[in-house]
C-alpha cells in the first residue's frame, strides 16, 4: 500500500474542494426520496480508503450483512454510489444499460486513460463517462464494425496466435527454474495485441511497453494522488510515456501508408477513417488514448485469468491432468509442427471449463461501475441522477443458490450448460459485453494448449498478495518452479 496518510496529508484541500462541490450540488429534484440504506463513511474521502485497500469480498459481505443483501449506498472519494448485489441487480445495470445507464470511471482511471481532463459542464455525466472524447458511436465502428473481433477474422488469428505462444515459451520459459507467471502472460498477451491491433513486431518496443502498461494496472484502483512516490504517480508517468509511444507509432503508420503501404491493424483503421459525428480526422491523442484502453482490456484481465489458473492447476494435479489429456487428445491428431486450428480450440471444453471456475473464484475483474443517466427506483429505493451504481462480482459468485457447494473448485458445474445468467460474467453482459471476450478466450486455450504440452510446476507464492479495489493484480506476482513434461 502507498503511504497514502502522508500523501493525503499534501492533497487535503482538493479533497475538502470535491466536498464542498459535492453538498452544495443542487438534487436532481425537489421530491423527497428514499435512499437505500448504508453509510457514506468517513466526510471528504467517504469509504474510498476501505473500497481500495481492504479486502474487496469482505468490504462488500460486510455491508451486505450490516445494510441489505440486495442494495446499499457508499462514498467513494466524493461520489456517491449505490451497490446493486446478486443475479438480480446485475440483470438490472444489464438490462437497462443506455437508457438508464451510462459507463463511468473512477478518477484515478479517467485520469489515466485521458492526455488531458475535460473541463467540467452543466452535466457532470458528460465530462465523467468517457476516457476520451471520442464518441460512443466511432468506438463501436473501431471494434465492432470492421470485423476485427468477429469469429471470422479471430479464425485467421488461430494460427499466428499459436506461433507466437510457441516462440514465447520458446524464448522466456523453456530453460528457466522459475517463472513469474503475470508478467510473462503480460508480455505475451501484449505481443499479441500488439500485432493485431496495431500491427507492432518490434519485441522491444513491445517489453518496453508491457513494463509501462504494468505500472499503469497498479495505479487503477489507488487514491488518485499525483505525488512522488506513489504507485499513482508512477503509473501517471507510465501513461504519458505508452502515450508518446503510440503517437510516435502512428506518425510511423501515416507515413508509411502516405507511401502506399497496406496495413490491417486497429489502429491503422482508426487513423484513416474520419470521426462519423465531425467528418473530421480523429486527434492522435484522442486515438492514442483509445488504443491505451484496448490495449489494457487485452492486457490486464487475460494475464490476471492466466496467472490464477496456473496457480490453481499447479495445486491441484489431478485437474492439471485432466487439462493435460485433453490437450494430448488435440495434439495427437496434428502433424508435427503443425498449428491449431478454430476447430481445435473449440474442442477444449474441459479446459475452458477449469478457466470459468476459476475465473469464477478469481474473477479478473471485482465489479463494474455506471452512472445514472436519470432518477430510477429499485426495491422501493430512489436512487439519484448522477449517482453511481456498482455491481460487484462477489455478491453471486459464492451464493449456493447459484453455484452448489460454492467452495469448491468444480469445472464439471459447467459440462451441460454454462453459468447461470447474470452470475459468473467475467467479460460483462447486456450492450456492453467485452467485444474481445472471445478473443480472449483464444489467448488463453492457444496458452493452456502449449505450456500443459511443455511442462508441469509447483506455486511456490500460494498466499501471492493481490491489490484490492476492482482490479485483482497480483502485485508481487504468481512464481512457479517448472519441470519438463514429456509429450
Amino acid at each position: 500500500m502507498d503511504n497514502f496518510l502522508l500523501s493525503f496529508s499534501l492533497i487535503l484541500p482538493i479533497f475538502f474542494a470535491i466536498f464542498i462541490f459535492h453538498a452544495l450540488k443542487p438534487k436532481s429534484n425537489g421530491k423527497p426520496e428514499k435512499l437505500p440504506p448504508g453509510s457514506f463513511g468517513f466526510p471528504i474521502v467517504g469509504e474510498a480508503i476501505s473500497f481500495l485497500y481492504q479486502n474487496h469480498d469482505k468490504f462488500i459481505s460486510h455491508r451486505m450483512g450490516k445494510h441489505s443483501s440486495k442494495i446499499f449506498k457508499t462514498n467513494l472519494l466524493g461520489d456517491p454510489v449505490v451497490v446493486l448485489c446478486g443475479t438480480a441487480g446485475h440483470k438490472f445495470i444489464a438490462s437497462n444499460e443506455l437508457q438508464i445507464f451510462q459507463s463511468w470511471r473512477p478518477q484515478s482511471m479517467q485520469k489515466l486513460f485521458r492526455s488531458s481532463i475535460q473541463p467540467p459542464s452543466s452535466s457532470s455525466s458528460s465530462s465523467s463517462s468517457s476516457s476520451t472524447s471520442i464518441t460512443r458511436e466511432t468506438e463501436k465502428q473501431i471494434t465492432r464494425a470492421p470485423g476485427f473481433m468477429r469469429t471470422d477474422a479471430l479464425v485467421h488469428y488461430v494460427g499466428i496466435m499459436d506461433g507466437a505462444v510457441q516462440e514465447h515459451l520458446k524464448n522466456h520459459w523453456v530453460g528457466k527454474e522459475i517463472v513469474n507467471v503475470h508478467r510473462q502472460a503480460q508480455l505475451l498477451f501484449l505481443t499479441l495485441a500488439g500485432r493485431f491491433f496495431m500491427g507492432l513486431e518490434d519485441s522491444a518496443r513491445i517489453e518496453k511497453l508491457s513494463n509501462l502498461m504494468h505500472k499503469i494496472m497498479l495505479s487503477l484502483d489507488v487514491l488518485p494522488l499525483n505525488v512522488p512516490g506513489t504507485s499513482f504517480y508512477n503509473g501517471m508517468k507510465a501513461a504519458k510515456e505508452v502515450r508518446q509511444e503510440i503517437q510516435l507509432l502512428i506518425k510511423e503508420k501515416k507515413t508509411a501508408m502516405d507511401n502506399g503501404a497496406q496495413m490491417q491493424d486497429i489502429l491503422s483503421f482508426m487513423i484513416s477513417r474520419p470521426d462519423p459525428s465531425t467528418g473530421k480526422p480523429l486527434l492522435d491523442a484522442d486515438v492514442a488514448d483509445k488504443v491505451m484502453g484496448l490495449l489494457s482490456g487485452a492486457f490486464n484481465s487475460p494475464s490476471i485469468s492466466i496467472s490464477f489458473i496456473m496457480k490453481f492447476l499447479g495445486e491441484r494435479p489431478e485437474i492439471y491432468e485432466k487439462v493435460r489429456y485433453e490437450q494430448l487428445e488435440i495434439a495427437s491428431s496434428k502433424q508435427v509442427g503443425e498449428a491449431l486450428t478454430w476447430e481445435d480450440v473449440q474442442k477444449m471444453k474441459y479446459s475452458w471449463n477449469v478457466a470459468l471456475e476459476v475465473m469464477r473464484l478469481r474473477p479478473p475483474t471485482r465489479g463494474l461501475f455506471r452512472e445514472a443517466l436519470t432518477d430510477f427506483e429499485y426495491e422501493g429505493y430512489t436512487i439519484p441522477k448522477g449517482w453511481k451504481v456498482y455491481w460487484t462480482v462477489c455478491s453471486t459468485k459464492m451464493d449456493p443458490e447459484c453455484f452448489p457447494e460454492p467452495e469448491k473448485f468444480d469445472p464439471t458445474r459447467y459440462a451441460i450448460e454454462g453459468p447461470p445468467p447474470y452470475t459468473n460474467v467475467p467479460f460483462g453482459s447486456g450492450p456492453r459485453t467485452c467485444p474481445g471476450k472471445d478473443y480472449a478466450r483464444l489467448q488463453i486455450l492457444t496458452f493452456l494448449h502449449h505450456v500443459v504440452k511443455r511442462f508441469n510446476w509447483e506455486v511456490i507464492n500460494s498466499d501471492c498478495k493481490v491489490l484490492g479495489g476492482t482490479n485483482p493484480v497480483p502485485y508481487e506476482g504468481v512464481h512457479v518452479r517448472l519441470h519438463s513434461s514429456s509429450v
